[in-house]
């Protein structure tokens, strides 16, 4: 069994609230039970498959660089798309759209829009990481290492969840809960995972509390997180902020938080 579908086995019984079991055997999995098969790894990578390119039949051990460098209908993009081109097509079709490509030889007016275009997104790439920058800056922040521990419900058809314990940032007491696929009623049916988190805050206050924060990669977590900052104004009536999706890559790296047996994250508040 492959490590991605470990994962989604897992991710599965999670979700399910039962034990993973062998999908051959049936009997009893877990991750610290499992052990890689390097003799079964090794013919593996020796087994044909295809490339999704060109179609080649090729060694899964040289599929990965046959499709970075050397497949000639890899996609690639025109060399001037620094300029505006949006062309992408088969590598070996690049230098006969390069040759042709109309913008080189457009006037700086004529690029203007288009240049103008990349430069605000890249702007709006960047200013996520400017405000990290100036949140780091600033006098009343506080880091926080976190683990989400799972849960399940008291409805009539518990639905998993995750909730760290409480923890003190800025002189509050603070908890952090999770859900899967927004609250879905059944996301064992859905291909695509998400996580979406929420911070609540557990001190009444005296007056109204302005926090931002940002879930980040924790010191013994595997997977990236683009951090996204969020602000939210903390109440003694409102105490709890709106879920938001915590940004993974894609539905492997949120089956592989599910799989684990907590979930470990880094937060950073800013007292405001």
């Amino acid at each position: 069994m492959c490590a991605s579908c470990l994962s989604h086995l897992l991710a599965d019984a999670r979700i399910k609230g039962e034990s993973a079991s062998c999908p051959q055997c049936r009997c009893e999995i877990s991750r610290t039970q499992c052990v890689r098969n390097l003799a079964v790894e090794k013919a593996i990578s020796e087994m044909p498959t295809i490339c999704p390119h060109c179609r080649r039949q090729l060694p899964r051990s040289s599929i990965a660089d046959h499709r970075k460098q050397l497949c000639q209908e890899r996609p690639v993009r025109c060399k001037y798309n620094s300029i505006g081109c949006q062309w992408i097509g088969p590598f070996k079709m690049q230098s006969i759209h390069e040759c042709c490509c109309a913008f080189p030889k457009k006037s700086g007016l004529e690029l203007l829009d288009p240049v103008h275009s990349l430069c605000e997104q890249k702007e709006k790439d960047m200013k996520v990481y400017k405000q990290i920058l100036d949140l780091l800056s600033v006098e009343r922040v506080a880091f926080v290492d976190l683990q989400l521990l799972p849960n399940r419900t008291d409805d009539f058809i518990p639905k998993l969840f995750y909730e760290t314990n409480r923890f003190t940032a800025h002189g509050f007491q603070w908890t952090v809960k999770a859900r899967v696929n927004d609250n879905q009623d059944n996301p064992i049916h859905s291909m695509i995972r998400t996580l979406s988190y929420q911070l609540i805050l557990k001190t009444r206050p005296q007056s109204p509390v302005l926090m931002s924060y940002v879930a980040l990669k924790g010191p013994f977590g595997e997977t990236r997180i683009d951090p996204v900052i969020y602000e939210f104004e903390f109440t003694g009536d409102v105490t709890e902020s709106p879920y938001q999706e915590l940004p993974l890559p894609d539905s492997v790296d949120c089956n592989r938080m599910l799989a684990a047996k907590h979930i470990n994250l880094r937060f950073a508040l800013v007292h405001k």
